[in-house]
């Protein structure tokens, strides 16, 4: 339990949430609004426990103005040229870069993710992201024209869908709501966009940048409600032709439910549990680093983190000890203090969800370090220490499930088969890693790990020319890179007569003689 207090403005005087976002979290046609659920949610600051703004909840009818207000501005947006969409994307790259202290704070307020993260991780990503489909909006192509069967022209349309209907997650608010808008408009889709009801401040000002860059109202429209009447309206909404969902694979499959029962085109990246296999021929040191990096990285809520290791048994108790050892340097903290390298989970429930499963596993594993709540200063907020657990069987739920906290398992193994195996043995499919200094030995890693990304010597890296999606249980469909445009268009075909012969050939086939 905690007490929640005010937010104190010394915190993040750079931003007043207050009044920014007075006229409400819903952004529809290029303006501010309230929500009239008739229902409200509070943003809590997740390091201190306190309220931080107070917002009215979108209901069926916030859904209904957002999706009517994409519908009227596809035709337009969708017949605008490739060359006017990447211009306005460039304008709003070069907004994002002139606010980017403010994102970063925003984020940091409404995550709890140090303030060094959003500087450096989160927002120029974002904006390097907004870049890279400025330019690929130019690069929409379809298959060459050609004669394939002698007596015509054939070419290939690519096309946007309509309105597409975006579901995003609270551990990285603003480059999931990039990561969904960014491709969609590009590809002269228009977007409404619903983010996690917990984290919508720096998706509201997304939406506004966007607008204060020219892009056309209703192209770009937020609806800040619960996943269960605003997100299940706008997946079942009959003028939205895509869905697109970023969140747990059990809430994933709620929406493909709901999305396929309208014959919907559906996108979904959905959880991971990313194996980090360590050869026995690795760098132990750079081996250790990455594991502790690729484990606390956004205090472990990333579907992407490093959460199980695999480490060969030559290397396994060295390993285990330098790995301990370094994840108590880690220092935990006020997101805005220089200082801080952790910040605590997303909220008191996630804390206690992530402590929970740490304690069940103290029945059939070793905790090395970590495993508790930090006390003192700390105490007030979210926070749990990172967290080492050894000597877990391989069906164990800590091994199974996705955690999504700062915690990270290690296991060893014999053979390299063994390893590969273990790599595989769980339902998920969305990033992994291998390490070794012998390339051959990585390169059948990469063949062989069943995942979405496979990094060798690192993990967690991600770039906006390659695709990020996932295999089995972690979806299907790519988020970032050229690939996203496979989600978010459709492919037409055009065949020209080139006979100009009135009676085919063909036609006996349905009537008459050669």
């Amino acid at each position: 339990m905690h007490n929640p207090g005010t937010a104190t403005p010394e915190r993040c005087p750079a931003f007043p949430v207050r009044e920014r976002f007075a006229d409400g979290a819903q952004f529809v046609a290029g303006r501010p609004a309230g929500g009239t659920s008739g229902r409200t949610h509070t943003v809590v600051d997740p390091a201190t426990g306190a309220d931080v703004w107070t917002y009215g909840l979108a209901g069926t009818d916030d859904v209904d103005a957002a999706v009517a207000a994409a519908r009227a501005a596809f035709p337009a947006w969708a017949r605008a040229t490739p060359g006017e969409r990447s211009d306005a994307l460039h304008r709003l790259a070069a907004v994002l870069a002139d606010r980017a202290e403010d994102f970063a704070r925003a984020e940091s307020l409404q995550c709890g993710k140090p303030l060094k993260l959003t500087r450096e991780f989160d927002v120029p990503g974002t904006v390097d992201n907004t870049a890279f489909f400025a330019g690929a909006a130019r690069h929409l192509q379809g298959q060459s024209a050609g004669e394939y069967s002698g007596d015509h022209t054939s070419y290939v349309r690519r096309e946007p869908i309509g309105v597409v209907g975006s579901i995003a997650p609270w551990n990285y608010p603003l480059q999931m709501a990039a990561w969904k808008i960014l491709p969609a408009i590009a590809a002269g889709n228009t977007v409404v966009l619903k983010p996690a009801e917990l984290t919508p401040l720096t998706s509201l000002l997304f939406a506004r940048a966007a607008t204060d860059a020219g892009i056309p109202d209703g192209v770009v429209n937020i609806v800040s409600g619960t996943g269960r009447e605003a997100g299940e309206h706008l997946i079942g909404h009959p003028d939205v032709a895509m869905i697109s969902f970023t969140g747990s694979t059990a809430v994933g499959k709620r929406v493909a439910e709901i999305a396929t029962a309208g014959v919907k085109r559906i996108h979904l990246e959905l959880g991971g549990k990313a194996p980090f296999v360590v050869f026995d021929d690795a760098d132990l040191d750079a081996a250790v680093h990455g594991a502790v990096a690729g484990a606390l990285i956004n205090t472990g809520q990333d579907c992407t983190a490093a959460t199980r290791a695999y480490v060969q048994r030559p290397l396994y108790e060295a390993f285990t000890e330098r790995t301990a050892a370094l994840m108590e340097t880690v220092r935990l903290g006020d997101p805005f203090a220089p200082g801080t390298d952790l910040g605590p989970l997303i909220s008191f429930a996630q804390r206690d969800r992530v402590a929970a499963l740490v304690d069940r596993a103290r029945g059939y594993a070793r905790v090395v370090t970590g495993g508790e709540a930090p006390q003192g200063d700390l105490r007030n907020g979210a926070y749990y220490r990172p967290t080492l657990i050894a000597d877990a069987p391989q069906a164990s739920e800590i091994v199974q499930s996705e955690i999504f906290g700062p915690v990270l398992v290690v296991l060893p193994f014999d053979t390299d088969d063994e390893g590969i195996r273990l790599a595989n043995d769980t339902p998920y499919g969305l990033a992994a890693s291998a390490w070794s200094r012998d390339v051959y030995r990585a390169n059948r890693a990469t063949r062989e790990i069943a995942a979405g990304c496979v990094w060798v010597n690192d993990h967690i890296p991600i770039i906006s020319e390659m695709p990020h999606g996932g295999y089995r249980q972690s979806g299907f469909g790519k988020d970032m890179s050229l690939y996203s445009f496979e989600e978010y268009t459709q492919i037409k075909h055009v065949m020209f007569d080139n006979t100009a012969v009135a009676r085919k050939d063909w036609h006996r086939t349905v009537f008459g003689d050669r």
